[in-house]
């Protein structure tokens, strides 16, 4: 079968709109296999990926490691009784209370970063007793509707806006508008360290810890949602410890499956998680916290530890963020600016027309990188922590000539997408 009757099956039987638009930009091949930083199309065309699943991948695909954990627990037990105990979720709960900040010590298991953040607004709620959310402009936190209340994007959140939670969003890094939108009627605020889908906005200095006190101060608590940013991304094992910050609620999921399985995790103090003393069924999950799940997220965190990718992310973060940032002083008409900490890096380009362009020409190099969900002009640059020296030089230099073949037309394209 070739590629474009693939995309015919795909259009068919999954989602139209979206074949629509991997035609249009060209994007037909159908991936077949993967190993660490390269994916290969089953023609056998190798791509350095550079966008991680977005963000899922911070061990690369298949980490031999990861790889052994799930086929040991696969041949004892993948799916778990719900009745008896399970060694693996334990295990799992304890490493999370071993590498998460301050007090945060229980953990609730589930499968996706959505349910995660489910989780962690429900929590709020009951230990609070209070309805109010205080989320961010620019904010993803998943599209189930708890998760889709406290997202921003309008074209995503329109559609069942009537049915939402009590949310006010407010000026993302603004910490004045943070603090007037809380009040005693507000059981938490919720926000990204960094956004990720807004286009890796890293807000300023003052920001998260100045969160943290308001909420502190108004009886609210801080959930942090670090589904992208955590174990390791942007060069701390959490992003918030960049500001010394430390939530009530932490949301974990993508990169804690190891890049082999879906695992989410919501992290909380025995104050909010006291709520399970009294009804230990108030939120479950029938797979969250599976024994498979769990034997490989815990094995993930082991290796984020011991080959310290958060050091790595942070190491190759500078490279690549200093190449970027001299394409932009030498190519203002195609990039607007880089920005990012670690190995989560957006390039921004001049418009989103220019951004289509820059992001078709690398793909064509076989370059994979990601644009922001909130911002098409925005191109997330997100490899593999442990992806080797060469293969990111090789990585940087193909983008870098994606820009200059870029440049010569970066008028005229800006021209056709403002018209």
């Amino acid at each position: 079968m070739g590629e474009e009757d693939f995309l015919s099956l795909y259009e068919y039987h999954l989602n139209p709109g979206l074949a629509r638009v991997f035609r249009f930009m060209g994007l037909e091949a159908v991936e077949g296999r993967a190993e660490g930083a390269l994916v290969w199309d089953e023609d056998g065309n190798a791509y350095i990926d550079c966008g991680s699943g977005y963000a899922v991948m911070n061990l690369g695909h298949r980490h031999p490691r990861v790889v052994a954990a799930l086929e040991r627990q696969l041949q004892k037990m993948p799916l778990s009784t719900r009745l008896l105990l399970s060694r693996p979720q334990v295990e799992l709960a304890e490493l999370l209370a071993a590498v998460a900040p301050g007090r945060l010590r229980y953990s609730f298991f589930s499968n996706s970063g959505a349910e995660a953040v489910e989780a962690a607004l429900k929590l709020a709620r009951l230990a609070t007793g209070r309805l109010k959310v205080v989320a961010a402009r620019g904010a993803f936190h998943g599209k189930t509707l708890g998760a889709l209340s406290v997202t921003w994007n309008p074209a995503y959140r329109n559609p069942f806006k009537d049915l939402f939670l009590h949310v006010e969003h407010v000026p993302y890094g603004e910490a004045e508008a943070l603090e007037r939108a809380v009040d005693e009627e507000t059981a938490a605020v919720i926000l990204e360290p960094i956004q990720g889908e807004a286009g890796v906005v890293v807000p300023p200095d003052d920001y998260l810890p100045r969160a943290r006190r308001v909420t502190q101060e108004r009886g609210a608590l801080l959930i942090l949602d670090e589904v992208q940013t955590g174990l390791g991304r942007t060069g701390r094992m959490f992003a918030c410890q960049h500001w010394g910050v430390v939530p009530d609620i932490l949301c974990l999921a993508k990169a804690l499956g190891g890049g082999i399985l879906p695992v989410g995790a919501t992290v909380g103090t025995r104050e909010v998680f006291r709520v399970f003393e009294d009804q230990p069924l108030i939120h479950t999950s029938t797979l969250g916290g599976n024994p498979l799940a769990c034997a490989v997220a815990a094995e993930a965190i082991r290796v984020v530890r011991e080959e310290d990718l958060p050091g790595e992310a942070e190491r190759k973060g500078e490279k690549a963020l200093g190449v970027f940032r001299e394409l932009a002083v030498k190519h203002p008409q195609v990039v607007r600016e880089v920005r990012g900490r670690g190995l989560l890096i957006g390039i921004e380009a001049r418009d989103s027309g220019v951004g289509g362009a820059l992001l078709e020409a690398i793909l064509r190099r076989r370059v994979i990188v990601v644009p922001g969900l909130n911002d098409f002009r925005v191109l997330r640059f997100a490899p593999p922590l442990n992806i080797p020296d060469g293969l990111l030089e090789e990585a940087l230099g193909r983008v870098a000539e994606a820009v200059e073949e870029v440049a010569p037309l970066a008028d005229a394209l800006a021209g056709a997408s403002a018209e």
